[in-house]
């Protein structure tokens, strides 16, 4: 008999919405009506990332998005000070931390959790305190896995983008690997106690594996919807997302 999984949640990542909208220097396209539009489309969560060099989100877009949503902010952030107090400020529904470098075009591998416990358990203190769901962005290693749930991390969520790049470039039974480390690193911080999500380069092409995953709660999904908006609108392309997930995901209880 088939497994029956719980519904999994799609967080609708703007950034690239915002990411438009620097290009030309207006105001427009604007972050928050793509959140709203998304919010109406059936989206769960939105995410948002404050990078420090300000180069999509901005801070007036955090602002505009905690006072306009009625569903979950997912704020994105490097481990900083000043993004500690701007998370504390505004008291998300969640925060995900996450690598970030100055050079990089987007987020490149996962966050170095192992590394660096003392400083981030002392990090990620006030921000369970203050209630926030405190998210860390990482590979499948398990080392880094068990490393989330010791610094009192409530969530992890895994990095598909290996798993993503290798199905693009035709390498797919090097892509099925990192899918099968990827359903074990589910697995492992399940077992841990953490909530799994799971993004990065997902798109409709390769949703629907990553989507199966049983342990998983939630996809978080932004470049490829904003860039699919394009050519069908940004609602009928999160709810084929959405279908998509549902489809992989079987009979929900």
């Amino acid at each position: 008999m088939a497994r029956t999984m719980g519904r999994l949640r799609l967080g609708v990542n703007i950034d690239h919405v915002a990411t438009v909208r620097n290009a030309r220097g207006s105001a427009w396209p604007d972050p928050l009506r793509a959140a709203l539009l998304a919010e109406t489309a059936g989206a769960d969560g939105i995410t948002a990332h404050l990078r420090e060099d300000r180069r999509h989100i901005r801070d007036g877009d955090i602002e505009a998005l905690m006072a306009a949503i009625s569903i979950p902010l997912n704020f994105e952030c490097a481990a900083t000070a000043e993004m500690q107090a701007i998370a504390l400020r505004h008291k998300p529904h969640a925060v995900c931390l996450v690598p970030e470098k100055r050079e990089e075009r987007t987020t490149e591998g996962g966050l170095d959790v192992a590394g660096d416990v003392p400083r981030l358990t002392d990090y990620i203190a006030p921000l369970r305190e203050a209630g926030a769901r405190v998210s860390m962005f990482i590979g499948h290693d398990p080392r880094q896995i068990e490393a989330s749930a010791r610094i009192g991390a409530a969530v992890v969520e895994l990095h598909t983008g290996l798993y993503s790049d290798l199905l693009a470039e035709g390498h797919a039974e090097l892509a099925e690997r990192e899918l099968e480390a990827l359903r074990k690193g589910a697995e492992l911080a399940a077992e841990a106690g953490l909530e799994v999500h799971a993004g990065h380069g997902l798109t409709y092409d390769n949703v629907e594996p990553i989507a199966a995953i049983p342990e998983l709660a939630e996809l978080n999904i932004g470049h490829f919807l904003v860039g699919e908006a394009i050519f069908r609108g940004l609602g009928p392309a999160i709810e084929e997302m959405r279908r998509r997930m549902d489809l992989a995901r079987g009979p929900v209880l």
